[in-house]
Order: C-alpha cells, then structure tokens, then sequence
C-alpha cells in the first residue's frame, strides 16, 4: 500500500496535524521522529533544516575577507544541511525516500519562508537528481482541527505554487549575493590597512540601518528655534473657556515648522497680548457631528507596532507570543500576515467568534461580544471582508478556540487582538465637535470643542480609549465648551505669551521604524494608504524583526528606554557606502522595489530570471566600486573631538579611519593618531574623548581578533619612546603584572562579601574581582589564596551586585549574554561556586523540555561534563567544556553506531615532550599546552597574546614565539594517526 508523507514546519504542527487526521484517517502509531498509519508518514523539520551556499568551485575560504576572489556570483546553488540539525533532516529524508511515500505533502508555514523550507528538503533527498515524487501544498491559516481537515480536502498543486517558490528562492539567494559580496567587500576595505575590521551589510538590513542613521542626522543637526504662542482666558456668563491666538490669513510656505498659532519674536507675542488685554470679544462659532471609525484588524507589523506602543514589548517578542498564541494555544490566527482583512465568505466565522467571546467568561470581554450580537454588528463589511485585500493569509483575529493558561504577557497580546477584532464590527464614535473664534480685533483665538456623543467601538476600550481621542491632551482642545449665547460679548480675563522651542524630529522607536519600513521610509499615517504601500517595504511582516535584532546584535543600534539609536559603526557604514556611491543599499525605496518584484514573482507577473539578473549586476557594481576607489579617504560629516592630542595639546579630528592631530592652530599636526576601530570595535565619539582624557577606557567588549573570535579589552594610550609619540595598546588587565612586581595593592570600594576560599574580603582589582588575600598588600605583602573571577567572562559583564549574590547565595542570577568562543552563539547560565574544584564555574539552567527517555544518560553526562571545571579565567580564553571527557549520548539500535571514543591522536615526540603521550583530541592538547604555558610563565609581558617558546615550545613551534590564535594550527601538524 503506497502512503503519503506529511512535512511539517515544527513538531508541535505535526503532532496538531496528526491529532485533526485521526478521526477521519485512522489512529497513528508514534515513531522516534514520526507518525505513521495506513494513509499517510507525518514527520517535521525544526525550522531550516538546508540553507544555500555556493559550490565549491565558485566560492572561496581562504582569503574570504579580500578583493582577491570577489564578487562570488554562482551559477547556481548547492546545498548543506544546517548543522545544528543534521540528525532531524536526515531522519526526514529517509521517509522522504521510502519506496511505498508515492506522494508529499507540504504543511510548512504558509507564508514564503515555509516554501522555501519545504522546497529545499525536497531538493536535498533527490541529491542530484530530483526527488520525483508528487507534490500537493496543505495551506493552513488556522489551527483548528476542522481548519486543517478543511485544509486537507482543499490541497493546492505544485503548480499553483511556483511563483511563491521562485519568490522564496530569490529572496534567499538575492540576500546570499548581497549579504555574501557586501559583507566581505566592505570588511577587505576597512581592513586594507591592517587588522579586521567585520562590516557586515545585507540586502534589506542596511536599508533600514540608513533610515535609522538619518533620523539621527537631522536631529544631530536641528538647530531648534524660539517660538511664542499666545494662550487666553474668556469669561462668559456662563462660565469661562480657553483659546489660543491664530492669523486665519495664514498659509503653508516653505517653512516647515511655521503654523498659523506661533509668532517668532517675543516682542510680537507681548505686543499682541497686551492689545487684547481686558477688552471685550465677538464670538461666533461652527458646531457639526463627526464619526471617527475603529482601526482595521491587525497585520503582524501593525500589531507589533501596538504592542511596542501600550506595553514595550519588542517586535520580536510580540512575534514570539503571537506565534505561541496561534501554535500552543490555537487561540490566534496565523501571525505571519501582511493583511488587515478577512475572506468574503468569513463572516458566519466571524459570528462563531463572537458567540465563543460571549460564552467564554472572560469578563472583561464577553459583554462587548453579547453586545454586539444582541445588536447584529456582525454583517457585511467591504472594509472588512475583501478578497482583494487577501493574500496568502488573512488578518489576525482570534480562534474558535478559547485560551487558557496565559502567561501574562500572551494575555495582554490576545486582548489585543481580541478588542481589535471586535472594534472593527462595533459602530463608528460620534462626536460634535464645535469650533469658536474669540475676536478681539484685529486678532482672533480658537477654541475647540469635541464631545462625545456616542461611543461606538470606543466603548470596548473604556477611559483608555477615551482619552486618546485626537485632540483631546492639548489642553486647549477636545474640552466640553460652556455655552455663549448668540450676540454676547465676553470678557478677555487673561492673555499670556507662552515661550516655546522648535522640537527635533523624535528618534524611532520600535513601533515607528516598523512603520517606516512598512512604507519603505515614507512618512505615512493613514491605515489604508500605508496598507496599499506595504508591498514596497522593507522586508516582510515575518522578517522586521529578525532584521531589527540583526542590527541590534551586530552593534550597529542600541536600545536605550523605548528609544532606537544608532552607533558610531552604523555612521562610519553609511558614510562608507554614501563615499563609494553605493546607493542601492543606502536607499529605503529602492530595496522596497525589490521587494514589490518579490511579491510580482508571488503572482506570477514577474519571471524570476530578470530579478536575479538585477541582483547579480547590483552585486558586480557594488564590489566594483570598494576594490576601485583610490582616494585617501572617505568624504563625510566629521567630528572634532574636545580632549587635545595628548602629544602636542592641538586639536584632534575624525576622519573616515583614525581620530588624528591637525595641530593647534596655524601649526600642522604632531603625527600622533589612532585608528577608529581598533579590531573591528568602533569608538563613539564620547568613548574616543575619554580615552584621549584619562588615557585609558574599558574593559569594553565587541573587539575581534584577526580569525574573527570576539574578545574584551581595556584600551591605554602610552607614550612610546622610539616614536616619541603615543600610540594606543590594548590592556588585557592581567593583575599578575602587580603580583610579580609585589607592588602594594590599596584597595578604595567596599568589599563585595567574604572569599568563598579564606573567607577574607572580595574587592574589585583591575579586570578581576579578587581575594583581598590573593594580591599583596600592606597587612600581606605575601599573597595567600587564589580567588578571582573575572569582570566580563565570555562578553558577559558580571555587575557588582552579581558577585555580591554569588558570594552571598553561592551563584549569580541567570545571566544571558554568555557568547561561545567555539559557536559563536549566545548562552545563559549562572556562575557559581565549584567548591570541589576550588573555582567558579557555568552552572546551566534546566531545559523547558525534558530529554527524550532514551537520551536521558547522554544527556546527564553532557551537563555534568558542561559544567566540569570552567574557572572564569579559562573561560575567557575558550568556551569548550571539557570537551574530551564528555560522555557519548546513549543510542538506539536504530542509530548510527558511535565513532570511536574521543582517544585522539599521538602527539609528535616533540609535541609528546609538553603534554605527554597519551593520544588527545586537538582541543584538549590546546588544553594542555596553556597549561604549560601558564605554569612556565612564557606569555610575553608586554603582549599577552605572544607566547615566547622555551626549549621544548621551540622544537613545536619551529620558531622562537607564536600567537595564541596560532595554536590550534601548530598543534595539529603534531597530532598523528588514531
């Protein structure tokens, strides 16, 4: 019997989907890493399982990081699995290639990114020849067990979704070329004369940096301007009422912050005041009705938007909980949408939601739905229902589903969504706004008045809502006027000029630069005017966020409150790219073309040949003009910094690659200068002003040595006597230099609690937190004990506060900005206290999701193994743990068996003479010989990264010293056969 193979994007969807099928295909039977009955195999991957790279011929690792090799543009793509998940597309895979799987279905995500996921599997099992087996696509935009059943009885052809396949597929290579060429373009520029220096770039990521770095120009470059308003105080009989003073003759000029309320000079404004001051006024006034309609329903981005408005939250947070909401839950819709409305045929949907609303007992919530059945709201709405509106999926709403078991956080976003949802259907709120002109001739003063008459949707959000009505926080607007009857003069109480400032435009924040990239950097408010430009935007509703916390992660923006702010890296970028003219990726719009091409090639009006065509030639041109400019450097806005050249006392100015001295005034500079971003790390402008003051700063972090690994650092200027000048050093903070020269050590902070060795006071000392014991010091000149834990380990900062919690308690909070020397990747874990090994050590929180029953004792093992022996003097040097000595996860007979236990290979004679004969792995000989090295005290005094070889190094290293990133290179010629 011939079955059916079911891939799905994520476990959690499989194991929904094979829950739906039950009923109406048979019971399943569990497998390791799949379902199966007489009908169909139902099996996931776990996200990207296969990403692209480029064949081996046409692409290059070695000298990557020059021109030598560029532009790499393959003629087509090849394939590797993701290696963190290997094993998972493997065992799909094998069911993919099952003699009696006649047939695949695609159940990834609905969207381009599932596409492409599927797709890519697909090509990976038929290796080099396709796979050849029919393809049907399950498109899912709901949860719910009778939504997937529907969805199942409506599979679409291969056919029907080739033009979302092309799309998927250039999206991924158009950002590999760009990403690819760009990034090591742009890195062998700014490396050209020396050190590394990695500029990442990507096809939509730098779009959207620039929008941000213009932002901050024009406010670096405001210069605000005095302004007056002239507020007043009518009395009427009955009663009194604010105005404000406005020429009714004035119109829009070419000054943009120029109103028809605001005079520009104080003289003016008192002027004015004092005309009108006490005299009688005329008043007439307008009073008509007006409606103002609810929001539409939410898209990802709009809803991103809010949450980062009401509640803080991150786009990628609200993506998270959203995405928890519709998979776990099953109380969301699918999250990953770009559109505000519903099918034509939703609306007895609709209704169901309702009456779910209404029967759910959420209190806050079931009346307003009991409301609006009870009225009928519920009916027919072009704004509402539209297939025209609809793309791959519709608008965010809730599920027949209701939830239980929020966390807060998921409660706070589905109400959200909820309250939007049935704002949408409620009736507009009716206001009479009434506006009255005040003249006290020549001069007239507005007020305006905005009562509401009805609430309409606004009911659903109570005061909030209420409160936020246009208008109505500007103190003289939005207030419930007394009355004045027709023909009576009122008195002018009081009149006062109010002296104000022109304010910058605001720095973004997340809400506001998701709008921005929506409308690819077009200032646009209006909900169905933006809603018609978001094909032109920067990426997709699925995708801003990831770029956001690219940008945020590669340093080139902080967050600062709920404030977006770009670095001095993200400037130096800009002005890289703006100098060599490279303005396809500095311009918003343009790359929101290309992604208006992406969502053409989604319908089948574009051919995907002549996008890539256009990609490819963008990419030639880009690293055309890096490899070609020639001029000494880059034109751009450059600072002056206010510390004087620490040499001469004259002045020192940025230019593209240094901070140098041009001198004192009529004099030329003394030559003295340093780079701008000594191993890749830019200075801002206020760092690289402290340093030239106290001539020293840090320990700071994001600094990467030549083969890439991040590292921190202190940095120092000193005065070099063969130059007669300063120059600039790094300082790895190594206290030894205090202990071997016995000088006395004072220390000036409150202790931080008692060592956990002698029990003597902990004190901050250099990069380290150590014994009060562990250094000399006048009561010990002779030190005594051992402890000390570093400042910042793996580029985590550990605070004051963190060492106090871990002497006090034993370990630290769970800090999270651990990042692997061997991975790369980001980690959490606590420090804590090894008494056994008499060090500080990783200690992991335990996993959400408990190992699966046949792994538990290779799992155990693992942690045990992790946690062995971490001091955080070692960790700063590698984040291995114990690599050597950990256990091999248990296997199952269906597995692989296991490659030989980690025994190594035979050192060289010459290599056997410092760590021994036994057979190791080149890791742990890396081990062993900074074992060495630090007991032999052979690290030079003036570069800690040099080892100077002694007899027995000599013989390994073939020369007198060796860098410590040269190591693992050496000792690999020295290790031989198993």
């Amino acid at each position: 019997m011939t079955k059916t193979l079911v891939i799905a994007e994520k476990p959690s969807v499989a194991q929904d989907i094979v829950r739906a099928l039950t009923p109406v295909a048979g019971k399943f039977d569990k497998h390791e890493d799949h379902f199966e009955n007489d009908r169909y195999v139902v099996t996931s991957a776990v996200g990207h399982l296969v990403e692209i790279q480029a064949p081996e011929e046409f692409d290059v690792k070695r000298g990557k990081w020059s021109f030598a090799h560029l532009p790499v543009i393959p003629p087509y793509f090849d394939l590797k699995p993701v290696d963190k998940t290997k094993t998972r597309l493997n065992a799909v895979v094998k069911q993919a290639k099952r003699k009696d799987v006649t047939q695949l279905i695609n159940a990834c995500d609905a969207g381009r990114e599932g596409e492409l996921i599927f797709r890519l599997i697909e090509q990976y099992a038929g290796g080099a020849k396709p796979l050849g087996k029919p393809v049907k696509r399950l498109w899912l935009q709901s949860m719910t067990p009778q939504a997937i059943r529907d969805g199942f009885d409506a599979l679409r052809t291969e056919q029907q979704m080739a033009g979302l396949a092309s799309a998927a597929r250039s999206r991924s290579e158009a950002d590999w070329l760009v990403g690819i060429n760009g990034t090591r373009a742009m890195t062998a520029f700014n490396s050209r004369d020396g050190g590394f220096f990695l500029t990442t770039v990507g096809r939509v990521q730098t779009p959207t940096l620039s929008l941000v770095v213009e932002r901050e120009e024009k406010i670096r470059k405001f210069i605000s301007r005095d302004y007056w308003e002239i507020h007043a105080t009518f009395g009427a009989q009955a009663g009194e009422y604010p105005a404000k003073w406005f020429d009714p003759k004035w119109k829009k000029g070419e000054d943009v912050e120029a109103r028809a309320d605001r005079v520009w000079s104080a003289a003016e404004a008192t002027a004015i005041a004092n005309a009108v001051r006490g005299k009688q006024a005329t008043v007439t006034e307008e009073s008509k009705p007006t409606t103002q309609a609810s929001p539409l329903l939410f898209d990802l981005t709009s809803l991103q938007r809010e949450a980062n408005g009401k509640f803080g939250f991150s786009a990628k947070t609200t993506l998270a909980l959203a995405q928890s909401l519709y998979e776990r839950h099953k109380a969301l819709t699918y999250p990953r949408t770009d559109s505000r409305a519903l099918p034509e045929d939703y609306l007895p949907v609709a209704k169901q939601t309702f009456e779910m609303l209404a029967d759910s007992g959420m209190r806050h919530l079931a009346p307003h739905a009991l409301t609006a059945l009870n009225n009928n709201y519920v009916r027919p709405s072009k704004r509402i229902f539209d297939n025209s509106k609809v793309s791959d999926h519709f608008a965010i709403i809730p599920t027949l589903q209701a939830p239980s078991g929020l966390s807060e956080a998921e409660q706070k976003l589905y109400d959200l969504v909820v309250r939007r949802f049935m704002a949408v259907f409620f009736p507009s709120a009716e206001y009479t706004v009434t506006t009255r002109i005040s003249t006290v001739a020549p001069h007239s003063f507005k007020t305006e008045g905005k009562v509401l008459v009805k609430p309409g949707w606004l009911a659903i959000y109570g005061k909030e809502a209420a409160d936020e009505v246009e208008g109505g926080r500007d103190g003289d607007k939005g207030q419930n006027l007394v009355p004045v009857k027709p023909g009576e003069m009122v008195n002018t109480l009081q009149v006062d000029p109010k002296g104000l400032k022109t304010k910058p435009p605001a720095r973004y924040s997340e809400a506001t630069l998701l709008g921005a990239m929506e409308s690819a950097g077009k200032q646009i408010d209006d909900d169905e005017l933006r809603e018609a430009m978001q094909e032109k935007g920067l990426g997709t509703p699925a995708t801003r966020a990831a770029i956001i916390e690219g940008l945020l992660t590669e340093k080139y923006m902080l967050r600062e409150g709920r404030e977006i702010i770009p670095t001095a890296k993200a400037f130096q970028l800009m002005t890289l790219l703006r100098g060599l003219e490279v303005e396809e990726l500095c311009r918003a719009d343009l790359t929101g073309e290309w992604e208006f091409k992406l969502s053409q090639m989604e319908k089948g009006l574009l051919s995907r040949e002549s996008f890539m065509a256009e990609i490819a030639a963008m990419t030639e041109r880009m690293v055309k003009k890096a490899k070609e400019y020639d001029r000494d450097t880059i034109p751009g806005d450059y600072a002056t910094l206010e510390s004087p050249c620490p040499n001469c006392g004259g002045v020192v100015k940025e230019n593209y690659r240094r901070f140098a001295c041009v001198g004192k005034p009529g004099s030329e500079g003394c030559g003295f200068s340093f780079g701008k971003s000594p191993a890749g790390r830019t200075f801002e402008t206020a760092e690289a002003n402290a340093l030239l003051r106290d001539k020293k700063i840090g320990p700071l972090e994001g600094f990467r040595s030549k083969a890439g690994w991040p590292f921190t650092s202190e940095i120092v200027i000193k005065y070099d006597d063969e130059a007669h000048n300063y120059k600039l050093e790094f300082d790895f903070g190594d206290d030894k230099k205090g202990e071997e020269s016995g000088e006395i050590v004072e220390f000036e902070d409150a202790s931080l609690g008692a060592c956990p060795i002698c029990g003597s006071e902990v004190h901050e000392h250099g990069s380290n937190y150590v014994c009060s014991k562990a250094v000399p010091t006048a009561a010990q000149p002779t030190p005594s004990c051992t402890f000390k834990s570093g400042k910042i380990i793996l580029q985590q900062p550990v605070e004051r506060e963190q060492m106090t919690k871990l002497l006090d308690t034993g370990k630290t909070d769970l800090l999270d900005k651990f990042v692997s020397m061997r991975t790369r990747r980001a980690f959490k874990a606590h420090l804590a206290w090894d008494k056994e090994a008499g060090k500080v050590n990783f200690e992991f929180a335990p996993s959400k999701f408990p190992p699966r029953k046949l792994a538990a004792a290779g799992a155990a093992a693992k942690t045990i193994a992790a946690k062995a022996g971490k001091t955080s003097a070692a960790a700063k040097k590698s984040a291995k743990p114990a690599a050597a000595k950990k256990a091999p996860a248990t296997k199952t007979a269906a597995t692989k068996a296991p490659r030989k236990a980690a025994a190594g290979k035979a050192p060289s004679a010459a290599l056997a003479a410092v760590i021994g004969n036994e057979p190791v792995a080149r890791p742990e000989a890396v081990k062993k010989m900074w074992e060495y090295i630090k007991a032999h005290n052979l690290q030079d005094p003036k570069d800690k990264r040099t080892i100077v070889a002694d007899d027995k190094l000599r013989a390994v290293f073939g020369k007198d010293s060796a860098g410590m990133f040269e190591l693992a290179g050496i000792l690999g010629n020295h290790l031989g056969g198993e």
